[in-house]
């Protein structure tokens, strides 16, 4: 696959990076508003991981200062976005049109409305978007463990991600730019959590909204959700009941999921993210935490077995590209013909921005 992208800022130069390790993809350009970085000189991009940004060769480039320019190109395949979240749903749009593929850095859209017409738009395989969790060892191994029942039924999740104060705040949590951290965040756990439950019927949120007046008044900064799941079918139900003293038999619920995260006030946790998931037979954790010191504070992949047995399984050592790698691969390999997974499919994605937009006050819950 010979792909290109659009938007050299840190997400750009870590999807670079991504093609630099591929078997299966080439980079052969990029389009940038910036003349020094046309030039190569991508020095100034810092980022929450990863290694800064370098001086790049770019002579064997196809090097562009919009998109309409590698449209232009036939040698490219596809067009990875990688623009701020609000400009992604027009570039999709004259990427399609033109009859090239996309990978959509996530969310897809700003609302899930415009998703939706977005993924409406796509025919078959044309849109993939690029939620990196599924790539991520921890995460790959929960929903590889949900998909062949390892385990058993998945039935419970706790899913945490938080971070310290984002650069440019007003930008941030503008509800039409970024959305605040329920879009730009929290939405990696809400495809997770979509891919392990399916959408929740509702949901109640708690929440610390950002203390001004204005068009940012209202926008959650830290939250805490439970979800509403209907009941499970009644084989399952039936088998899993819990008898109390009394005698009465209770029939369980269905699943008790919930989320939490958003930003703190202290640059001294740069990031944190977790989870914690009950399977019938087996409960999986994992957290890890990034601190201002740059120290990593980690627990690993942890199974706790019904029986009391604790493993430790061993994933694929990584480090912070791979996962991208992987996503590039796995975008490289629909265009070769594979089917679409489920970790790029931009109605899950959509689906995610709707369980995001599910935590929002009412008023905040505007189509575009």
């Amino acid at each position: 696959m010979r792909a290109a992208i659009l938007g050299i800022g840190f997400m750009g130069w870590i999807r670079s990076l991504a093609y630099r390790r591929s078997s299966a993809a080439q980079l052969v350009g990029f389009a940038s508003r910036s003349e020094t970085k046309r030039r190569g000189d991508w020095t100034s991009i810092r980022g929450g991981f990863g290694p800064p940004g370098e001086h790049v060769d770019v002579s064997n480039l196809i090097v562009a200062e919009h998109l309409e320019e590698l449209l232009q190109e036939d040698s490219i395949d596809l067009i990875d976005i990688c623009l701020p979240a609000h400009l992604h749903a027009d570039a999709v749009q004259k990427v399609l049109a033109a009859g090239k593929r996309v990978l959509c850095e996530k969310p897809l859209a700003i609302h899930a409305t415009l998703a939706d017409q977005l993924t409406t738009l796509s025919a078959g395989d044309g849109l993939m978007v690029a939620h990196p969790l599924p790539f991520m060892p921890p995460y790959a191994y929960l929903l590889e463990a949900a998909r062949d029942g390892r385990f058993g039924r998945c039935v419970t999740g706790r899913f945490d991600r938080t971070i310290s104060p984002p650069d440019r705040a007003s930008e941030y949590y503008d509800p039409q730019r970024m959305g605040g951290p329920l879009i730009d965040l929290q939405v990696d756990d809400a495809q997770i959590i979509r891919l392990l439950y399916g959408i929740p019927a509702a949901a109640h949120t708690a929440s610390h909204q950002m203390p001004t007046t204005g068009f940012l008044a209202g926008v959650p900064k830290r939250y805490e959700t439970v979800f509403e799941y209907p009941e499970f079918d009644q084989e399952y139900s039936s088998s899993n009941q819990v008898t109390f003293a009394g005698g009465e038999a209770v029939t369980t619920f269905g699943p008790v999921v919930s989320v939490g995260g958003g930003v703190i006030d202290s640059p001294g946790r740069r990031f944190s993210q977790g989870f914690e998931v009950g399977f019938q037979q087996a409960v999986l954790r994992y957290e890890m935490s990034l601190y201002g010191d740059g120290s990593i504070e980690q627990t690993g992949l942890t199974i706790l077995y019904a029986d009391g047995k604790v493993e430790r399984p061993e994933l694929p050592a990584d480090d912070p590209i791979e996962p991208y790698r992987r996503q590039v691969d796995a975008a490289a390999a629909v265009v070769a013909g594979e089917p679409l997974p489920s970790a790029l499919d931009p109605a899950i994605a959509t689906d995610a921005l709707r369980i995001c937009e599910m935590q929002m006050p009412t008023p905040l819950r505007v189509a575009p």
